[in-house]
């Protein structure tokens, strides 16, 4: 406490802080998820347990227990805390934070917890200003960033720190901590309960964030009478309720609605399904892995690059994550639903599978086989093989498939889209290599 002002100030703010801030937790035993950060031996732990300072970046998405941590940390060991938010602090700021945290350390031996909220947000030179205070060991520096930090952060700093990741809260560990602000004295108190049914569409919106979850129980709270129900969070949020079950019948009809309006080119259909989803908590890994699927079953070359567009839509989702993640996920929903469609792939490989599993198998021609071990040549193999890029425009008539199934047919391309030049041109080479 620097002044009797600043005393004064705290005891009349205290109690009026929003539920996220007053059930933070107090010590690491409080803290509900990150379990793999929290057990024996961990930075972490050993940060807490040691008076050694150290310095770690805190990666992971919003509400999940970065900057309670920080203040875990700091509340734990009696180490003063200093927070400095990225968004609004400067080089000045930053180095005035470093000399008070020296002179602390001079007087009274007493370290700091150098806190720096949204770290990415910094500049070169704003990050370079930490380097002297993390070389020298003057501060514990703890840096909270959404975004990747080996894009964002400096190389000189992030090579002088931990990186420690944050993962989403699971649906369990945000219940946990709705049930306990509604009971604990620091929350509500219990002066109201939580129907089941609420907390579940409570857990839904959170989609993964603590602190989401506390705001939109605090605002229930306020106009629930004895009782928060689904229609009071609905009250409160002003956002509906989803009625869809991860694991019930709602997720196989909707993601069965879903796919089934993209191979019928309803975007606007598929993109309702979407939101349902997206809305509902869904995991987006899971409707990108269906995209996926998607563009080879019920498009594949009837529009080649749609594959492409959604692989790089997953790999966006796990780049970006929730909630702009779902600009990907509906960019490659509209492109699978309008492009034409094929489902010759898939029915070709389905077609070979079944050959088989029938036993339709048969031996490698031997001009075909590896020959490059030693005795291959003895044995045969690989004598006579005709390497088709000594021949013109790369093709040259031999067998390839073993005479069992040499004249059976996989892949009957149809006429739409882009895959009518390549029905042509398969075509001409089926006749090409079978002498037709």
């Amino acid at each position: 406490m620097d002044s009797l002002f600043d005393a004064v100030a705290e005891e009349t703010h205290r109690g009026h802080e929003p539920l996220a801030v007053r059930m933070r937790p107090r010590g690491l035993d409080e803290v509900i998820g990150q379990r793999h950060l929290l057990g024996p031996g961990t930075p972490l732990r050993r940060l807490v347990e040691s008076e050694a300072p150290m310095s770690l970046f805190l990666w992971g998405p919003p509400g999940t227990g970065k900057t309670t941590l920080a203040y875990v940390v700091a509340g734990a060991t009696e180490r003063r805390f200093v927070e400095v938010s990225a968004v609004s602090a400067g080089v000045k700021e930053v180095r005035a934070a470093i000399e008070s945290a020296r002179r602390e350390l001079g007087m009274s031996g007493r370290q700091t917890v150098l806190f720096v909220d949204e770290v990415h947000r910094f500049n070169k030179a704003q990050q370079d200003a930490l380097l002297p205070a993390v070389e020298n060991r003057w501060v514990t520096f703890i840096g909270a960033t959404t975004e990747n930090p080996f894009f964002s952060v400096i190389s000189p700093l992030l090579s002088r720190s931990l990186l420690l990741t944050l993962e989403p809260l699971s649906d369990d560990d945000v219940r946990k901590v709705l049930e306990r602000a509604v009971t604990d004295p620091r929350g509500l108190d219990g002066k109201v309960t939580l129907a089941p049914e609420a907390a579940d569409h409570l857990v839904r919106l959170a989609g993964g964030d603590a602190r989401r979850s506390l705001t939109y129980l605090e605002a229930a709270a306020l106009i629930a009478d004895g009782e928060i129900t689904v229609e009071t969070v609905e009250r409160a949020v002003d956002k509906a309720a989803v009625r869809y079950d991860r694991q019930g019948d709602q997720h196989y009809d909707v993601i069965s609605g879903f796919i089934k309006s993209m191979r019928g080119s309803d975007a606007d259909a598929a993109l309702h399904y979407l939101a349902r989803m997206v809305e509902a908590g869904e995991d987006p890994r899971f409707i990108a892995r269906r995209i996926v699927i998607f563009a080879s079953e019920d498009v594949g070359m009837a529009d080649p690059t749609c594959l492409q567009v959604a692989v790089a839509a997953a790999q966006a989702v796990e780049f970006v994550g929730l909630p702009e993640g779902r600009l990907n996920l509906a960019q490659a929903v509209i492109h699978c639903a309008l492009a034409p469609k094929s489902n010759a792939v898939i029915t070709a490989v389905d077609a070979a599978a079944a050959d088989v599993r029938r036993g339709d198998i048969g031996q490698v021609p031997a001009h075909l086989r590896d020959s490059h071990y030693a005795g291959a040549g003895k044995l045969g193999h690989g004598e006579g093989y005709k390497y088709p890029h000594d021949f013109e425009h790369g093709l040259v008539r031999q067998d390839y498939a073993p005479a069992e199934i040499r004249d059976r047919r996989y892949y009957r391309p149809t006429r739409h889209g882009a895959e009518a030049g390549f029905a042509d041109r398969w075509t001409r080479i089926r006749a090409f290599l079978r002498g037709r």
